[in-house]
């Protein structure tokens, strides 16, 4: 087993996009609003994800799963200014 890989973009490869630079460019205010609206969607989407996989609908908690995940990343992005 190899062990994981320490590169920021590997571990959050919304990093690696364009965008994420201009989002961590925007006024703090702005950032703390769209982290909070996407920390919501990451809890609502994970709630989503367990509650289809406790009804044998895997094809949908892996849709959900993968949003919460996404929208974790993104929000990681706006915490702080680099």
């Amino acid at each position: 087993m190899s062990t994981r890989s320490t590169r920021r973009e590997v571990r959050n490869p919304v990093l690696a996009l364009p965008a994420a630079q201009r989002l961590q460019e925007a006024p703090q205010d702005t950032r703390d609003l769209l982290r909070n609206l996407l920390l919501d969607l990451k809890k609502d989407a994970a709630e989503r994800a367990s509650e289809c996989w406790r009804k044998h609908k895997a094809p949908m908690a892996v849709y959900w799963k993968a949003v919460s995940v996404y929208a974790g990343h993104i929000a990681r992005v706006l915490k702080t200014p680099n």
